[in-house]
């Protein structure tokens, strides 16, 4: 199993969660956030007053799949949330060891869905 992170525009959101429901994903972690890379941040007018932003806001999706699944998932979330400009994102793969379903105690892929 692996675990996808996925970091953001919060404007593709939308379009990611529908690839993903199409994908056949039950389930996803959506937690505002933000930071900087490329961009480093930028500069916003507040009340006639400009403001340097020093980080910009995104979204963090997290999600858990059958490893099979992975490579197929990773091109249609970087399809779907690509603009092509600097802080479209990045998406972060990790092994998971083991998943747990709290409510029946199902461990590895079963509980998964």
């Amino acid at each position: 199993m692996k675990q996808v992170q996925a970091i953001l525009r919060p404007e593709k959101l939308d379009a990611v969660k529908d690839v993903l429901v199409d994908f056949g994903i039950q389930g996803m972690t959506v937690i505002p956030v933000e930071g900087f890379g490329n961009q480093l941040g930028h500069t916003e007018v507040y009340r006639g007053v400009k403001v340097e932003a020093r980080f910009v806001r995104k979204v963090l999706v997290m999600l858990l799949v059958k490893d099979a699944m992975v490579p197929a998932l990773i091109e249609a979330i970087r399809r779907s949330a690509s603009t092509g400009e600097v802080g479209d994102g990045k998406i972060v793969i990790t092994d998971v060891v083991d998943v747990v379903r709290i409510r029946t105690g199902e461990t590895g892929e079963v509980s998964l869905g």
